[in-house]
């Protein structure tokens, strides 16, 4: 029996909502378009807005206005409170009473812990993709990082963070698992904007091409007990890195 798996994207779980590639420390809210509730829209142009900001910029300003977000977005503050309340429960805003809502940025410890937890997710996403994924999709993996093979790594770092950030993402839409999927999502705008912060610190980007050109091969010959491991140990020399050498409270 033939078993075809369903091919998962970050953009099935929000189809409205692309990642970008570069980050900012500041909140730029999209404009509603489409069709569908004022509420959804609402949601989906905050997160599109929150995952496009880095909240690990110092200077950047985590505070968010409920007033001034309706405006902006053209509603009334019914739906943006709507959205706030289900961006809350998803982990990316805090809703303080009598305080206000701000971006969630998370301390070193819980930093760490959410990597460890990454680990675990993608790790076994790369053990079902040497089953479930084809010699094609493996290929692709290699074509991210073509331009960096001649040295030109250093000159183009924030190139290849994007490629590096996209490289791990993918590995999860490879494993075809949408509980995994659904559960990295959580997690992924506070591990994207540390692998962009930590890629050019020391040699971390030079090893970093090294990692990913072993797991391709180990993806590539469907090494599932190999792949498992390189992913995980991966993403935890990442978690080691930021627990000796990250400063936040």
């Amino acid at each position: 029996m033939v078993i075809v798996y369903p091919t998962v994207t970050a953009a099935m779980t929000h189809p409205d909502v692309l990642i970008p590639e570069q980050l900012t420390g500041r909140l730029e809210v999209p404009a509603l378009a489409g069709i569908g509730s004022v509420a959804q829209h609402a949601y989906v142009a905050l997160r599109h807005a929150i995952l496009a900001m880095d909240a690990y910029d110092p200077n950047a300003d985590l505070r968010l206005d409920e007033k001034r977000l309706a405006a902006e977005l053209g509603v009334s503050r019914t739906p943006v409170r709507e959205a706030l309340s289900r961006l809350q429960h998803e982990g990316l805003v805090e809703i303080i009473p009598r305080r206000g809502v701000r971006v969630v940025r998370k301390s070193k410890a819980e930093i760490v812990e959410t990597i460890i937890a990454w680990a675990a997710l993608e790790s076994m996403a790369a053990r079902l993709a040497c089953e479930r994924a084809d010699d094609e999709q493996f290929a692709s993996l290699r074509t991210l990082f073509a331009k960096f093979e001649e040295g030109e790594l250093r000159s183009h770092l924030d190139e290849y963070s994007a490629a590096n950030l996209r490289f791990h993402q993918r590995i999860l839409e490879l494993g075809h698992s949408q509980l995994i999927a659904d559960m990295a999502d959580r997690l992924l705008v506070h591990v994207r904007a540390i692998r962009r912060h930590t890629i050019g610190e020391a040699d971390r980007a030079e090893r970093s091409i090294v990692d990913h050109f072993q797991i391709i091969e180990a993806l590539r010959t469907r090494e599932a007990e190999v792949a498992e491991r390189l992913v995980r140990e991966h993403a935890l020399n990442l978690a080691r890195h930021v627990q000796r050498s990250w400063m936040l409270d």
